[in-house]
């Protein structure tokens, strides 16, 4: 796997990671930290930014913009912080120490219990408020001519279309997990996520999908374009139409392979809501 980097000073390097040590079940969930890689961010403070109704926050009296200083007297200069410490008291009283303005305030809550991933979790029904000006100026933005543009798009598509067919590949010989394969469902929660990170990444992340649909749409399957452009070559070759038989026959077996195919991502779909 190639990845590349961009240091402060824009110098940009290329780096090679060998994945054949890990197994098929790596891929999933937090797959960076299985690379030992684990993304800078800024630091988010544990202010709310909104509070869900009829939740543990609200009932509590928690509000936009509280600051949350303690929690049982742990002092918490984060959010991250803030959340590992309401998980781990599902359903037990937590005291809050908050600041409002000029006003420290003491407010008890309870967390729900949350099942989880097969644990149970504690949940209080609050958002963080997010500093979009500190994220954005953690990005380093990279100008490129219109002619480099191009040859950096070309190359990009060609990377991203290389690794669907291995991923299909990994797949098939079980490397990789069919896990892996999502629906409507989840396309459309991670179209959620990256169009609230901002135009670009949801931008990109419409570029990522369409080149994945493209190549599945090239796949020699019959009813998909690649079908068509495999009796193509078999014509060519032959110097004559596919009968009409072996055409009827896949189209048959390909109508199967789509359907398995979507039955599988609504599955994986149906089993990430409830897992949560």
């Amino acid at each position: 796997m190639s990845i590349q980097t961009i240091n402060s000073k824009a110098d940009i390097s290329q780096h090679q990671l060998n994945l054949s040590t890990l197994n098929k079940e790596d891929f999933e969930g937090d797959f960076l930290s299985k690379l030992g890689l684990k993304p800078s961010q800024p630091k988010v403070l544990p202010v709310i930014g909104n509070v869900l109704k009829d939740s543990p926050a609200q009932k509590a009296g928690l509000i936009q913009g509280d600051q949350i200083i303690a929690a049982n007297g742990v002092a918490v200069d984060d959010w991250q912080a803030l959340v590992s410490i309401v998980q781990v008291h599902a359903g037990k009283l937590l005291l809050l120490n908050i600041k409002r303005g000029n006003q420290n305030l003491e407010l008890k809550v309870t967390p729900d219990i949350v099942h989880a991933q097969g644990k149970s979790i504690g949940q209080i029904g609050a958002v963080v408020a997010i500093d979009e000006k500190a994220f954005s100026d953690a990005l380093i933005t990279t100008s490129y001519s219109s002619s480099q543009a191009i040859l950096k798009s070309i190359n990009k598509t060609w990377e991203t279309s290389v690794f669907s067919l291995k991923m299909m590949g990994n797949m098939l010989t079980g490397q990789a997990s069919i896990k892996s394969i999502s629906g409507p469902v989840t396309i459309a929660n991670y179209a959620g996520q990256s169009a609230h990170l901002g135009i670009k990444a949801f931008i990109g992340f419409l570029a990522m999908i369409s080149i994945s649909l493209g190549v599945l749409n090239l796949l020699p399957i019959p009813v998909l374009d690649g079908g068509h452009l495999l009796y193509y070559t078999v014509e060519l070759i032959k110097g004559s139409p596919v009968s009409e038989k072996t055409m009827e026959i896949g189209q048959r077996i390909g109508l199967t392979i789509i359907f398995m195919l979507m039955m599988c991502a609504v599955y994986n779909d149906i089993n990430r809501l409830i897992a949560g």
